[in-house]
This record gives C-alpha cells, structure tokens and sequence, in this order.
C-alpha cells in the first residue's frame, strides 16, 4: 500500500506527521488519512511528498508492492496452497471465465509501461486472458520514447493544448519510437520460457494500417501539422484477425488516403478502437489507482453520467484531489461508454496483476464507468432462489433469521425483492400482506456483508414502502431480535404483539420472543 510505503518513508526519516505537512504546506490530517489508506494522493502531492521525503515514485510504489508481496501476501500464498482454500479460489473466478470467452478487451497503456520493464509482468497476464479465448485489441503508447529520441536529437518538443506539434523532423522520431516499441512488445508477446508463466503459450500478433486518421489543423493560432485524431477504424479487418486467433496490436499511428502518416493520442485510438469494434470492456493502464472524488476518495465505480459531473466539479472548483492521469483518460473513457463500450477500467500500471485483479474479483482494483448503474432493485424470479439461499443462509444459522426451507421460498417467490449488482444478488426483503387490515409484515431483509455501510439497507426499505404503497398497504411491521436500533431510526416504533393483524399473532413465536416494530406509510 502506497501510504503505508510513506509512513515508513517518513518514519526512516525521523520526521513526525506535523513536521512532514510543515516541509510541504499541507495538512498533517490528510497526511494522516494518506498513509491510512483512506484518501487518495494525488500527482502533485506525491511529487511534493517524494521532495520533502527525499525519493521518487517508482521507489515507493516499488516499496509499496514489495510490502504487499511480504507477510500478508504469504500468508495469502500459504493459504492458497491448502487444497479446499485453492478449490475455494478457483471455483469463485469460474464465473468470470465463463463471462470472458469470446469477449472483446481492449487495452491501453502509455510508453512508460515498455520502458521500465512492466510490460513482461502484463505480458504474462495478457497470455493467461489469451487463454480463457479472449479476445485482444492492445494499444500502446510512445511519449517517453519520442521525447528521449527527440532529445538525443536535440529537436525541442512543443505542446498546444496538450497536443504534440509533428514537424517534419518529429515525426521521424515518432515513426522511430512506434516502430521500435512494437518490436520489443511483439518480442515479449513470442515468449515460450519453460517453467514460466508464458511455457506453451501461442499468441500471433497483428499490426498493420488498420487506422485511418485526419489533421487536427490549427489549434490555438498553431498549425499541429503532422498531429491528427481518428477518422476511421478498420473493424472489419481487426475481427478477422481476432477471428484467426490473434492478437491484434495499434499504434498512436493513423494514415491517410493521401498516403500521409499521422501522429495520434493513445487515447484517441483505444477509444475509437473500443466503439467501433463494440469492445466489451476498454481498460486504461494509468499512474493512479484509478478516479478519485473531490474528497480524496477511491471511486470503484461510477457512470458516465457521474464521472462527467466530477469533471465539470474539477473545471469549476479546481482539481484538489483529481490527477492529471484522471483528467487525461476519463474524457475518452466517458466518451466510449456513450457510445456503446459497455465497461470501461481505470487500473494503476504499477500494481502487478492489476488486470487479473480488476477483472476477476468483484471489488476489483481501480475503477470501473458504466453506462447504466451497476445496481438495481426488482421482483424476484425463481431463478433467482439459488442466489436469496446464499445470501440468507448464513444469518440463518446464526439464528438472525427463520430458517426456510428451499421449497417454502420458491413458493413464496412473488413476496421478494432482490437487489443486483452487475447481475450479483447482494440484497433482498420480503413483502408478507394482510389485506384485511391494510398491513404488511416487512421479512429476511437482509444486505450481503461485503457491501453493507453503502446506505443499501436504506435504499432497499425505501423500495419495499414504495411498492407497499402502490398495493395498498398503510403500514409496515417487522419483527427483530438483533437490528432494532435500524428499524427505530427509520421511523419504526415498538408496539406489543397484540398490535399485529389476528393471522399473525397466532404464528407469533414466544420462544424467539422476537421485538415488534410499526411504521406507519
């Protein structure tokens, strides 16, 4: 964890917290929520941090991973190597597998990731996705590579609007840097180590002139030359090769049907590359974690909609806690989900396996943007029996819930609700009526553990009154023996047994001696 790499930074030091906020004119509290965890850092704090700490970022996400890869992860490793924990594992992602086989991905990544040496680390993970039959599309970019080729050369590099001006002599840099890292990523795509995680792999890689670009003309009374955007992708020509079983890889290069070369954004090409082929997923390899909000806070998904909002938050107040990295690749991500890309990924390329993390665990790594929200509220199917068993089984050995038996819920299948998210059942209640006297017995209302404090339970009682009012009902009672503190703040009030409809009363246990609680709707 990287603010656990500070702290130990800082500690190496002998610096305190108020001493630290002092050198770099921040808040010893954010500093402190920092290196707990629970805020995000941004670009420009963790280059102030690195000045004051005496380090540079790369050591401390080295220190960061290598922490992360020490204790806890050995017990995770020891853990794993128990046969029923790995049969555990391994059951728990053929979900995903089954997801992925035929999908299309998408994947993005700048120059920096080929030129410090992450690219064999994602090679590997790219091998193993190549294995489930997913299918490929990479897009790498070149900006570390043409700058250092422009500088040997001694050609300064000029920026308008954050676009490269192409000159004649730096587009020959360009053309260089492209070439030369698709020959090193093709080169690391053809490995076939024994006893490596790429031993038997068989990945094809196909380029080619799949892009068809424009000039972006002037900008801002300059002329950008030889620097374009995306008029065309050729889809038809990618899915045959995604067909054949190949792995097709893009540079930022576009070409004209004048026979011109153009210089793109990565970006630019992942995203148009994602529309056109109705990718399933576009996953961007960036410098963060992933989208923080105004707080500091790690977003682990979003919609479109909302991440527009923050960026328009950020235009207007400032970015506090919003990277140049987010500022740089939400716009293209936004743009892909309006157009079509069902799921677009904002994962941190320093972390190792950050793909495998994101895709194949539900909680994911980084942050996801969706079109649709990921979470919905409905009447529960039948098929959805399999799903309610396991979210309530738990609570009922632990005696907070009535034990049911699997044929009573099936039969009573029309009085549940079940809350979704990305087609996983982590909520539901039950509507029990007594239309003689307008009431409703409010039953198993329960949220999956690992996404409880989201306000859920909230949102699930405001559903269930509201369909409660649509049938006709005036009031809602439950009954509880752990959770009544939630029911009173929520406007429930305790009432003795004799309050219930006659029916009930006579079902009423004794034994359980459960609380009773009224809301009126």
């Amino acid at each position: 964890m990287l603010g656990t790499a500070l702290r130990r930074r800082r500690k190496a030091l002998g610096l305190t917290l108020q001493q630290l906020a002092q050198r770099i004119a921040a808040d010893s509290g954010n500093l402190s929520r920092i290196e707990r965890g629970t805020q995000g850092v941004s670009a420009s704090m963790l280059q102030r941090l690195c000045s004051a700490l005496d380090c540079t970022p790369a050591a401390l996400y080295a220190n960061a991973e290598s922490q992360s890869t020490s204790p806890a992860s050995a017990v995770s490793r020891h853990n794993l190597a128990e046969p029923q924990a790995f049969v555990r594992w391994f059951r728990s992602v053929a979900p995903y597998i089954h997801a992925f086989g035929g999908r299309t991905f998408v994947i993005a990544f700048g120059g920096e990731v080929v030129d410090e040496g992450q690219f064999v680390a994602l090679a590997h993970d790219l091998n193993l996705l190549a294995s489930l039959e997913v299918r490929l599309v990479l897009v790498h970019g070149a900006r570390p590579q043409i700058e250092s080729r422009l500088r040997r050369a001694k050609i300064e590099s000029r920026y308008v609007a954050g676009l490269r001006v192409t000159d004649k002599a730096t587009m020959e840099a360009v053309k260089e840097a492209n070439g030369a890292i698709r020959v090193e990523i093709e080169a690391l795509l053809s490995m076939g180590l024994v006893n490596s995680p790429m031993a038997g792999s068989d990945i094809r890689v196909a380029s080619g002139n799949f892009v068809t670009a424009r000039p972006l003309g002037v900008r801002e009374g300059v002329d950008l030359q030889h620097t374009g955007e995306v008029r065309k992708v050729d889809a038809v020509g990618i899915r045959k090769r995604l067909d054949d079983g190949e792995l097709v890889l893009l540079s930022p290069l576009g070409y004209s049907p004048t026979g011109e070369a153009f210089n793109l954004t990565l970006e630019d090409v992942a995203a148009s590359a994602a529309i056109a082929l109705d990718a399933d997923k576009l996953i961007f390899l960036m410098d963060t974690v992933g989208v923080h909000n105004l707080r500091g806070e790690l977003l682990r998904e979003m919609t479109a909609e909302k991440a527009r909002n923050l960026l328009r938050h950020t235009q207007k107040d400032g970015a506090i806690n919003i990277t140049e990295d987010e500022r740089y690749y939400l716009p293209p991500a936004i743009h892909a989900c309006d157009h079509g890309v069902a799921r677009t990924h904002l994962i941190c390329r320093h972390t190792d396996g950050a793909i495998l993390q994101e895709l194949f665990t539900h909680e994911g790594i980084g942050t996801m943007i969706t079109e649709m929200p990921l979470e919905s509220m409905r009447q529960a199917e039948i098929g959805d029996v399999g799903g309610l068993l396991q979210l309530i089984e738990p609570l009922e050995t632990e005696g907070i819930l009535v034990k049911r038996e699997r044929e009573r819920l099936e039969m009573e299948i029309d009085n549940f609700f079940v809350m979704e998210h990305d087609g996983l059942i982590i909520g539901c209640a039950a509507l029990y009526p007594f239309s003689d006297e307008s009431q409703a017995e409010l039953a198993c209302m329960v949220v999956h553990p690992s996404f409880q404090g989201g306000g859920r339970g909230e949102r699930l009682l405001h559903f269930c009154e509201e369909e409660a009012l649509k049938r006709g009902i005036r009031s809602l009672f439950v009954l509880t023996t752990r959770t009544a503190h939630w029911f009173v703040e929520r406007g429930f009030i305790e009432a003795s047994v004799d309050a219930l409809p006659p029916a009930k009363q006579q079902l009423y246990n004794y034994q359980r001696r459960s609380k009773v609680f009224i809301k009126q709707l």
